[in-house]
């Protein structure tokens, strides 16, 4: 079984640090909590999260200065931080895009569930599942290239085998492929 996607949350609000420990938990994250960037520096070294989701102004330390000091550490740098604000200022949209942040999440524009959607789009954790009629246009000769029957049947259990594509990137739709069985999910090779 895969160990679950570990986030911190950094955000001084106890009522939207909690909405968003609760939407996160419920998708299956494992969720860590910091009220403001020094303790989000501290847990993240600490910890090493998959992906921090961070507010922008916090008492101590704000958003931007817990990801300037993330991308000065070796350890830390290559961890995605995703920033929601509360004001969607385009000045702030900016420095965070120049400052190399995942995404960008304007709270009021973007529900929690949405917020999870992002992250996992952030992780490359998006999947979508693409079945092929093997009547249609190259479904044979692709089929035959993969090895698979011209069924497009997984080569195990005979359930259909389906192309699944991992979002790696929005901007530029950049997308991992593999061929997988909707059945017994083996990938196939």
């Amino acid at each position: 079984m895969d160990k679950p996607t570990k986030i911190l949350i950094v955000d001084d609000d106890d009522l939207v640090r909690g909405m968003y420990v609760n939407v996160f938990k419920r998708n299956g994250f494992e969720v860590e909590e910091a009220i403001d960037g020094v303790e989000g520096l501290d847990k993240t070294t600490k910890s090493m999260p998959d992906v921090i989701f961070t507010g922008i102004i916090m008492p101590r330390m704000d958003g931007f200065a817990m990801v300037e000091a993330l991308k000065k550490n070796i350890a830390t740098s290559s961890i995605p931080v995703i920033i929601s604000s509360h004001m969607g200022r385009e000045d702030d949209r900016k420095r965070a895009t120049e400052l190399g942040v995942a995404d960008f999440i304007t709270r009021d524009m973007c529900t929690p569930n949405e917020a999870v959607e992002r992250v996992k789009t952030a992780l490359h954790m998006v999947e979508y599942r693409l079945k092929f009629n093997f009547n249609e246009l190259d479904a044979i000769k692709l089929a035959q290239d993969m090895h698979f029957n011209e069924k497009m049947q997984c080569n195990s259990c005979l359930g259909d085998a389906v192309l699944s594509l991992h979002l790696r990137d929005a901007q530029s739709h950049e997308f991992s492929a593999k061929f997988v069985c909707s059945k017994c999910g083996k990938e196939q090779d």
